[in-house]
């Protein structure tokens, strides 16, 4: 019997240890869930983090690029503009400069267009339009040179023109001044070089060479005269003319062939003499022989030589 009691003891005894083992392992089993569930939480969280900084990252780098390309359009528009402001503004700008800056301009224009279509900007493609942004705009420079050149060519060329231009208004000025003083002179000596006749005196004789008063008497008129002495003209020969206007206005002709020219004008006279005028007073006479009766009246005689009308004088005829 009391073997039977100590061996049922020992199983008991065996028993409690298995149960305490089990619940042992029980708690060991929980404790290492609950960490990996916080290890697993911990990761999520970090996960999250890092994925709102990769979004945000992501975000910040879009905008920058979109940035970049505003400027960059905004950069191109702005050297389109110039470029034709330049070519509406610079009368300096010349054909082939004017042909050269628009080849320019339409690549500008084709890389704003290629720009705006761009799909993926990346800082590669960025760096590429910046580039041949610059490009365009060394050669602008370039241009823009050559034309502030020729501008300040064109100024210099203009102020010498007008230097130029005054200078030429002064002297023409003063070859006019010289060119009318000269006219003046010439016209003074030509006048001064006018024979006068003086003394003039209109007769009038019948057949026989006696002088009469009466007009049914008079067959022939003669006309006195003094060519007064003139050291500024010319000497040789000269030809008088007279041209005798009767009571009737009309002028006693010598004939279809005596014209003489005056002023430009071709008019009758009534008789001409040759004489050789020396500088010295010359007494003068030159006869009309009337083919029709004249009549009772006034008449009148004007003398010229070498253009001018030198003089006149009057016969009453009763």
């Amino acid at each position: 019997m009391a073997n039977y009691e100590d061996y049922d003891k020992e199983l008991e005894n065996r028993y409690k240890d298995v149960d305490s083992d089990e619940q042992n392992g029980g708690n060991e089993s929980h404790k290492t869930l609950v960490g990996y569930r916080v290890i697993i939480i911990v990761l999520i969280a970090v996960l999250g983090v890092l994925t709102f900084q990769h979004f945000r990252v992501t975000s910040d780098i879009k905008e920058n690029f979109r940035i970049e390309r505003d400027t960059l359009n905004s950069q191109i528009s702005g050297l389109i503009a110039e470029m034709d402001q330049i070519t509406a503004t610079n009368d300096s700008v010349n054909n082939e400069l004017r042909a050269n800056i628009l080849i320019e301009r339409d690549k500008a224009d084709s890389l704003m267009t290629k720009l705006r279509k761009e799909r993926s900007i990346n800082h590669s493609k960025i760096r590429q339009y910046e580039k041949e942004l610059g490009t365009l705009r060394t050669v602008m420079r370039h241009y823009v040179h050559q034309i502030d050149s020729l501008n300040t060519l064109n100024k210099e060329l203009a102020a010498q023109n007008t230097r130029y231009r005054k200078q030429v208004a002064e002297e023409t000025k003063r070859a006019n001044i010289a060119e009318e003083r000269a006219a003046e002179m010439t016209s003074q000596i030509r006048r001064g070089s006018i024979v006068k006749a003086r003394g003039i005196t209109l007769l009038a004789f019948n057949a026989g060479g006696s002088s009469v008063k009466k007009a049914s008497r008079a067959s022939r008129l003669r006309t006195d005269l003094v060519l007064s002495a003139n050291e500024l003209t010319t000497p040789g020969g000269r030809n008088i003319y007279v041209r005798i206007t009767g009571p009737d206005g009309m002028v006693l002709s010598g004939g279809p062939d005596c014209m003489m020219d005056f002023e430009g004008d071709a008019i009758s006279y009534s008789a001409m003499r040759e004489v050789d005028y020396q500088n010295e007073d010359l007494d003068v006479s030159i006869y009309f022989s009337s083919t029709v009766e004249l009549a009772a009246g006034e008449y009148r005689v004007d003398v010229y030589m070498d253009g001018y009308h030198i003089g006149s004088g009057e016969l009453v005829l009763r």
